[in-house]
């Protein structure tokens, strides 16, 4: 069946988020410290590899839980002081890393007659931003978790925005930068997938043959490479 639409994730694939994760950690350092758990980088190192090879669903959390030696009422404090300095870290960060290339490479998908949609855990606010860089209006499917309710790895996200675009999941690609979030349930409904290795969970690896992408790529020219040929257009 003839790949006719595109999912993509947004905080990987087209965000960055370099700034966004060096911002999130030294919060998580600050506040487990402030806890009176001792943090240095090979603790951190550890945990955020726990929390990526456990397929944690909230890789914060559990790297909370880690560093606070598995003390519950303490990780619950340091995740509400994460939660409450979210505005203030959006305000340092001054908005979307967006990805060298992603703007050529979604314009010239939608010239070629592929449908785009987005599949991502956001905040309805971020479609602001995508507009803001010119590319908002590139998506057809311009929803997100923040709209729906619906967060991956559930695959009600997925299907709503299949059904919005008019296409079944035979026919749509999902890129994304997480094994568990994106690739799993993409799978699991049979859609293509493409990995990008980037970010917190750059070294995510499957844990079955039927966890496996359809290719891995590392930048927005291997995005593009991956959709063409798998839509073999």
């Amino acid at each position: 069946m003839p790949i006719r639409a595109v999912l993509f994730d947004i905080g990987g694939p087209i965000d960055m988020e370099a700034e966004h994760e060096r911002l999130i950690d030294a919060a998580m350092c600050e506040a487990v410290a402030r806890e009176g758990f001792t943090v240095d980088h090979g603790r951190y190192a550890a945990a955020n590899a726990f929390a990526i090879e456990t397929f944690a669903p909230d890789a914060y959390a559990a790297i909370a839980w880690h560093l606070c030696n598995h003390d519950a009422a303490a990780t619950n404090r340091v995740i509400q002081r994460l939660r409450e300095s979210g505005d203030e870290r959006t305000a340092l960060r001054g908005g979307i890393e967006l990805r060298p290339g992603v703007p050529e490479m979604l314009l010239r998908l939608n010239e070629r007659g592929l449908r785009l949609g987005l599949a991502a855990n956001q905040p309805v606010r971020i479609m602001a931003e995508l507009d803001g860089h010119g590319i908002g209006g590139l998506f057809a499917h311009r929803e997100v978790s923040g709209h729906h309710g619906y967060r991956k790895p559930d695959v009600r996200l997925f299907l709503r925005a299949l059904d919005d675009l008019g296409v079944t999941p035979e026919e749509a690609v999902m890129v994304g930068d997480r094994i568990d979030n994106d690739i799993v349930p993409a799978r699991l409904l049979g859609m293509r997938t493409v990995l990008i290795r980037t970010g917190r969970h750059a070294a995510q690896q499957p844990r079955s043959a039927e966890e496996v992408p359809d290719v891995e790529v590392a930048d927005a020219a291997g995005m593009e490479s991956a959709i063409l040929w798998l839509a073999a257009i």
